[in-house]
Parts: C-alpha cells; sequence; structure tokens
C-alpha cells in the first residue's frame, strides 16, 4: 500500500483575476492561487484523497500565501521549496464575457522555474499511486531535468503517470520547442488528459479521434481524455470512444480550473476502481462526474480554493 494516492509537480503560482472595477474605473484583480498541478490536487484533496505537491515559489509574501492555501486544502506541501532570490511566479488572467481567457504571465524568470533535479523527493514519488504533471515545469532546462529525473522515478516505482500539457504558449520559446516537450510527456504517460485546441494543434487533424489515432499510432496511451469545453467530453480506452455531453451553467464567471477539475476527478475515478479494465458505463460515470464539477468551478472566482464538494457535484448531476 502506498501512503499517497496522487503526487504532482509544476508551477505554483498567483492568478491575478479580474473582479470588477474601481470608482475611478480601473480594473480590479484579485490574488487567487493557482497552477495546474496544485489544482488537480486540489479536486482530489476535496475528494477525500492523499495528495502531495513538488514545486517551488519565493521567499515573499505571495510564496507565503500559496503555502498556506495549499495546506488549508489539505495538500501535502512539505515537498514546496523555497527560492531565496527569485519571485514567486504572477499570471494576470484577463476574463472574456463568454467566460474564456487569456493569460499574461510575470515569469521571466519565476520561482517555480528554478526547481532543481537535486530537490526531487524520491521517497515521496516511489511511496504514490499516481503522478502527475505537465508541461510548464519544462519550459526551461533546470526545471525540465527535474520533471524528467521526477518521471523516471515514477517509471521505476511503477506509479501510473498521468499528463496535461496545458499548454500556454507565451512561455515558450518556439511552439516547437513545446510540441517536442509534449511528445516527450505522450512517451512517458498512461493518463493523457488533452484539450481540443492541444490535441488539434498537436496533430494537425481538425477531428478529435483522428487526433486520439495519431497519437496512439506513436504512443500506447491506455487512456486518452478530450476536453471539449461547452461540448463535454470524450473518452478513449481499449478500442472504445464514450462522449459525454457538458453541464452547462447560466451563471459561468470563468473558466479558470476547469480542465484541472475535470483532471481531478478523473484521477479520483482511477484511485477508486484502477486503470485496467473499465466498462464503457465506467467511463460514462468517470466522464459525467468530471463534467459536472467542471461546471461548477466555472461559477466561482479561482479555483485551488474553492473546488466543488462530493455534496454539490451529485446533486447537479441528480438535476
Amino acid at each position: 500500500m502506498k501512503k499517497y494516492d496522487v503526487t504532482a509537480l509544476g508551477e505554483l503560482l498567483i492568478d491575478f483575476t479580474e473582479n470588477g472595477k474601481s470608482d475611478q474605473g480601473n480594473p480590479l484583480f484579485e490574488a487567487n492561487p493557482g497552477g495546474a498541478p496544485c489544482n488537480v490536487l486540489a479536486m482530489l484533496a476535496k475528494l477525500g484523497n492523499k495528495t502531495a505537491f513538488i514545486g517551488k515559489v519565493g521567499n515573499d509574501f505571495f510564496g507565503e500565501q500559496l503555502r498556506t492555501a495549499v495546506t488549508e486544502v489539505g495538500i501535502d506541501s512539505s515537498f514546496l521549496r523555497i527560492d531565496n532570490v527569485v519571485h514567486t511566479t504572477l499570471a494576470l488572467v484577463h476574463t472574456y464575457p463568454d467566460g474564456d481567457r487569456d493569460f499574461s504571465f510575470y515569469r521571466n524568470p519565476g520561482a517555480d522555474m528554478m526547481l532543481k533535479e537535486t530537490e526531487i523527493p524520491e521517497n515521496l514519488i516511489n511511496d504514490s499511486k499516481i503522478f502527475h504533471f505537465g508541461t510548464l515545469s519544462m519550459t526551461h532546462e533546470g526545471v525540465r531535468a527535474a520533471t524528467k529525473k521526477a518521471i523516471r522515478i515514477a517509471e521505476e516505482a511503477g506509479d501510473i503517470i498521468s499528463f496535461d500539457p496545458n499548454l500556454r504558449p507565451p512561455l515558450w520559446e518556439s511552439l516547437d520547442e513545446a510540441k517536442e516537450q509534449v511528445l516527450y510527456g505522450l512517451e512517458h504517460c498512461h493518463i493523457l488528459k488533452i484539450s481540443d485546441n492541444e490535441i488539434q494543434w498537436l496533430t494537425g487533424e481538425r477531428d478529435y479521434t483522428d487526433g486520439v489515432r495519431w497519437i496512439r499510432e506513436k504512443y500506447q496511451i491506455p487512456l486518452i481524455l478530450v476536453s471539449m469545453g461547452k461540448d463535454g467530453s470524450r473518452a478513449y480506452y481499449n478500442g472504445m470512444m464514450v462522449e459525454v455531453k457538458p453541464f452547462l451553467q447560466k451563471n459561468t464567471i470563468e473558466t479558470t480550473g476547469a480542465g484541472d477539475t475535470f483532471c481531478g476527478c478523473v484521477l479520483h475515478y482511477i484511485c477508486e476502481h484502477g486503470l485496467e479494465g473499465l466498462t464503457e458505463e465506467n467511463l460514462k460515470e468517470m466522464l459525467t462526474f468530471a463534467n459536472a464539477a467542471a461546471s461548477l468551478i466555472t461559477t466561482r472566482k479561482g479555483a485551488l480554493r474553492v473546488m466543488p464538494d462530493l455534496v454539490d457535484i451529485k446533486e447537479l448531476i441528480s438535476k
């Protein structure tokens, strides 16, 4: 028996999210704790899973805010490193009327980029059922080496490895470099969560099933999940394709964290059921639960601190 259900590695940052205007008409921003891997863990922790995070923040006010937030939501922050020179990474989130958003990053450098190979806790990864990562920890050489070391340890430990590309083009020197690292992730994962626009960019295929076929011709990934925003989600597994419609909300505020919430719910299902022998009914149940949770987070500002609980998710599904 392993101590941790899911360990994730990657960025932990502050999302400055638009929240109204001042009396002078200037935009107001709320400092929300964020970062995709920790959002995933926050959803898992909300559902009762034992989680831990590997990453780095600055020795500053925001770094302390993030450590407090991670601990409060039930994620083990013992392996969160502190950089005494480089400040915590910041992101400004501009929200459009339909809830979609753009990001502007203050990360040149940011503390999350400073994680070193020597700071990877081997014992933690060995003691985890699932290891989860994305590509923001692969944008620069040092943290990329740390990420790849963690993946090697996870493989040797027999962990299930989960990967979400979470492409953010402004953070890469070039999209060719981004593609190279995404392909590395595909080569080393058992679960892939990828968005509609990411799979089209990566494979050049407009049809998602054609895109999955392109991936599977090169990489043997047992479970591939395609999140399609307002069109719901799909799971590709063992020759099956299951699609589940979304739960659309009239009071959507923003979509930040929706994909992470979805991913956390999928990993929760795998923690409970395993990755072997899933049926079409299993996949439908998994996607329905994940879609419901993702829709709820779109009605809230931020993500990490406001993940939906089991009662909220079940109530939405029952309606």
